[in-house]
């Protein structure tokens, strides 16, 4: 899937080098936002660490590829969003994703993500999609809960962000809850 028009003012599109320049000045811009959740942040310090991370989406070899894309609102860049750590053996994946602080409140993940979990159940045959948030993320914990997923528990200390863990609250939405 490379591109997906979800409304007349939102789309997706794989990630490809040429965002790179436009994802990472969004990253910078918005660094002390996105820093509190997201491990990642500190670790993108310049335009090359966004095309070391890009370049290595697209050079995975299917079918262990995650699968990312651009999020765009209005022509303009909002965040990122994807399938990770696809399990085809057990035909499970997790989403993930991320906003620019000025694209917060549009319902753009959670329209992102519903088309997320169709293309995962209907083309992909997942059985199972997961979402997780780390504890106290009550505006990414808000995206699962309207999309249905349960509430599973918490996977403890699951994330390192900011030299601190975080637990780590596990939603799952299962292709019979549709």
């Amino acid at each position: 899937m490379n591109h997906i028009q979800i409304s007349t003012r939102l789309r997706i599109e794989a990630v490809n080098l040429s965002m790179a320049d436009v994802i990472f000045q969004t990253i910078h811009r918005d660094r002390e936002y996105l820093c509190k959740w997201l491990p990642f942040i500190d670790s993108t310090k310049q335009v090359s660490d966004t095309e070391d991370f890009i370049q290595n989406v697209i050079e995975q070899p299917n079918p262990m590829r995650d699968e990312v894309f651009a999020i765009w609102y209005d022509e303009e860049f909002a965040g990122l969003i994807g399938l990770k750590d696809t399990d085809y053996t057990n035909r499970k994946t997790e989403i993930g994703y991320w906003l620019a602080e000025n694209m917060q409140g549009k319902g753009i993940i959670t329209q992102c993500a519903r088309t997320l979990i169709r293309y995962a159940f209907q083309k992909l045959k997942m059985n199972r999609i997961q979402i997780k948030v780390a504890t106290g993320n009550e505006k990414s914990k808000a995206i699962p809960l309207r999309l249905g997923f349960q509430y599973e528990g918490i996977e403890r200390q699951g994330e390192r962000c900011n030299n601190q863990y975080f637990d780590l609250q596990v939603f799952s939405l299962i292709k019979k809850d549709l």
